[in-house]
């Protein structure tokens, strides 16, 4: 629906779309899910918003799991952002990733969906241990733009951009953004889509400070401190062949009025 004018969103995908670094679970998430539907909102005050993000989803099973229901939800807007946990598997086949976000493209903007997607910033300029991967980011991306042109889909390009990396927008595992950094993929979603009042902002370097903070994060303490917290944990969860997502089920899964908390929260 043109103008920004949208009456049912519903957000695909995994950890970020789920919210993970924007709150908790004791407080609630938030996310740039919640972030884009408050921004559809002051647009179209009639929206109704799902998300059906789990963390620790493949692309594969995003597909499986999420776009049926996505499509009975009959959306006019959605969002579809995955493939990162797929990157960072040993047996990432870029192909095969992207071939599913595709079919999640092909599928929403086949039943008359305005679909937004992203491509990810290269995590390794913020946590130099994961140096290695940065040719997949590299991989991904390509393939989602490629996708995305086929599909008629708005493409918020973030990884170009110097601010994408700035260690404030980044929680403290560096996997998941903050909620800075959610607000900030929220803008970059609604300028692709095009919504009223939407604009560039979101591109431009936090200011000062950032010097400062970037220094600390990339000390060697700094980066063995977050190898033994975050980088190790997720390695031994692989190797028991389990995800943090296990046991979980998405926290919206039917169109609710923006700002109206599920039922159980």
């Amino acid at each position: 629906m043109s103008n920004g004018q949208y009456v049912r969103y519903v957000a695909l995908g995994d950890s970020q779309t789920e919210g993970v670094g924007d709150g908790d679970d004791i407080t609630g998430l938030r996310g740039f899910a919640d972030r884009l539907a408050e921004r559809i909102a002051a647009v179209s005050p009639e929206v109704r918003y799902a998300n059906l993000a789990v963390r620790g989803r493949l692309a594969g099973q995003v597909r499986a799991e999420q776009l049926g229901p996505a499509l009975a939800l009959r959306p006019d807007v959605a969002t579809v952002v995955a493939g990162v946990n797929d990157l960072l598997r040993p047996r990432f086949d870029p192909d095969e990733t992207a071939a599913h976000v595709e079919a999640m493209f092909a599928a929403l903007t086949g039943a008359g969906a305005h679909v937004a997607t992203v491509t990810f910033p290269d995590i390794t300029r913020i946590a130099p241990i994961a140096r290695p991967v940065a040719p997949r980011f590299a991989a991904l991306n390509d393939r989602i733009r490629l996708a995305a042109a086929r599909h008629g889909v708005a493409l918020a390009e973030t990884s170009p951009h110097a601010a994408a990396t700035d260690p404030r927008l980044w929680a403290s595992d560096r996997l998941h953004a903050s909620p800075l950094g959610h607000d900030r993929i929220s803008a970059a979603l609604a300028h692709a889509l095009g919504l009223p009042g939407s604009d560039d902002s979101w591109t431009r370097e936090v200011a000062p400070d950032t010097a400062a903070t970037a220094g600390a994060v990339r000390t060697a303490a700094a980066e063995l401190r977050w190898a033994a917290g975050f980088l190790g944990p997720w390695l031994l969860r692989r190797l028991r062949g389990r995800s943090s997502g296990d046991g979980r089920a998405a926290r919206r899964p039917e169109l609710l009025p923006v700002g109206m908390p599920p039922v159980g929260l």
